[in-house]
């Protein structure tokens, strides 16, 4: 039985295409202006928190992949119903994560690591079992890099830290996080 599809091979062409497109004046064709703003500061933290660029690049090429590809698979209606249930539970998850950073951040000494390296952990595996079957283990080894750098306890405590160095950088992502969240994006 012949299983080609040109859908199929069109889908697979353009995750490829949009992988390999993932820089910085590419991403803002897909991407919103808050949205990019709040990676902005998240290759900064990145940055200098591992005083690695390349490390930062990479951890943020990862999350556009990532966005674009899950992107692509939902415009082509590649989830099934049961799909479509752990994605809305990712974006409530999603939601919860930035309340709760957003409140962290208004109040000073309520940030508690372990609770909010556990959303973005939980957020990851739902992302996970969301794409289970439509990405590969190569874009899967993506989404454990980004979530698994974001959820790091020290660079949380670090970034919540008030009159820290990260300071500036988690003013501006919150305030992103807030639009977002207003316009009903996450």
């Amino acid at each position: 039985m012949d299983t080609f599809s040109s859908k199929d091979m069109a889908m697979r062409a353009q995750k490829k295409i949009l992988s390999s497109m993932a820089s910085k004046s590419s991403v803002q064709m897909f991407i919103d202006d808050t949205s990019s703003e709040i990676l902005d500061e998240l290759y900064r933290i990145s940055k200098e928190y591992s005083g690695n660029k390349s490390e930062a690049q990479k951890v943020v090429k990862d999350l556009v992949k990532i966005a674009v590809k899950i992107g692509v698979l939902f415009r082509n209606n590649r989830f099934s119903t049961e799909e479509l249930a752990v994605a809305q539970d990712f974006k409530k998850k999603l939601h919860q994560g930035a309340m709760t950073a957003i409140s962290f951040y208004e109040v000073d000494f309520t940030f508690d690591k372990t609770v909010m390296a556990d959303i973005l952990k939980s957020c990851r595996d739902l992302l996970l079992k969301l794409v289970n079957h439509h990405l590969t283990p190569k874009s899967h080894g993506r989404i454990n890099h980004v979530f698994n750098h974001y959820s790091d306890p020290e660079l949380l405590t670090k970034l919540y830290e008030p009159g820290g160095p990260f300071r500036p950088n988690l003013t501006k992502i919150c305030k992103g996080l807030n639009k977002l969240v207003e316009d009903g994006t996450i």
